[in-house]
């Protein structure tokens, strides 16, 4: 607000402008987690009673989705994963690198597709719609 207040609004406009993707990504999290939530279980993944996210306070780790026995605090983590909301960059390798080491199921929610094919499930932007049928 400062920024417009002093005429400056440009460079407010500018930063929104930059960011906005990653801002976007941060918007839809929620909604793909009930998504998720609400689909669950499928061929894919086990039922999860809770899907939530985990990031440390300093978010040096951050995983965009955790499906657990039960929340806050889980005594068992069903499956990892990711969320890869970018127009033209699909989930890689080097996304499923950052999730984790853990032998659980990894999954990728991904606006552009996915190249990696090590993944245990995946889905797309229409297959999340689905959990709200008209």
């Amino acid at each position: 607000m400062d920024e417009v207040e002093r005429g400056r609004g440009d460079l407010t406009l500018e930063r929104i402008q930059r960011n906005r993707a990653s801002w976007r990504g941060r918007a839809v999290e929620p909604l793909i987690r009930a998504a998720l939530a609400r689909l669950l279980p499928d061929e894919q993944l086990p039922a999860a009673p809770a899907v939530g996210g985990y990031w440390t306070r300093t978010n040096d780790i951050e995983i965009d989705l955790v499906g657990a026995d039960r929340g806050p605090i889980a005594r068992e983590l069903l499956f990892l994963g990711s969320v890869k909301w970018m127009e033209n960059s699909p989930f890689d390798r080097h996304d499923l690198a950052a999730l984790t080491p853990e032998a659980l199921p990894t999954v990728a929610i991904s606006r552009s597709g996915t190249n990696c094919t090590s993944l245990d499930a995946t889905y797309s932007p229409a297959e999340l719609l689905t959990a709200w049928p008209t």
